[in-house]
């Protein structure tokens, strides 16, 4: 076995490929979780970023999702869009950060107020219905 220290240019060489690798095994992961969420946003998703720390090492990423308001004019849009945002929220499956959570909980949120509104409006136009 050879001693680095007596040779330091071999380690230098081979910490040089071991930041190598490193960077694309970390881009090649990250890129793949950003790209389940883009996908799964479609048009509610935003650019994948990657962040890199000092040495140029990818170190995380975010797709931005939009997260609609309720649509009151049609809220089965709306309830569409919370579903679809909270299922690119979740689409990696795995290794899901505090914020991919904190997404699809505030899709799962606008889920439920839509599905309320469209609940209220169809009992308020039975009732209009039964009047008229």
């Amino acid at each position: 076995m050879i001693d680095v220290r007596n040779y330091p240019f071999l380690g230098q060489r081979s910490q040089k490929q071991e930041i190598e690798k490193l960077k694309k095994e970390n881009y090649s992961r990250i890129y793949a979780h950003e790209a389940a969420h883009k996908a799964a946003a479609g048009s509610l998703g935003g650019p994948i970023v990657i962040e890199y720390n000092s040495q140029g090492i990818p170190v995380g990423g975010h797709v931005s999702i939009k997260i609609p308001s309720l649509n009151k004019k049609d809220p089965d849009q709306t309830i569409s869009q919370a579903k679809q945002v909270t299922r690119a929220a979740l689409a990696p499956g795995s290794d899901l950060s505090d914020a991919d959570l904190n997404v699809a909980r505030q899709g799962e949120e606008l889920l439920a107020q839509a599905q309320s509104y469209k609940r209220d409006m169809s009992k308020s136009g039975e009732t209009l219905d039964l009047v008229g």
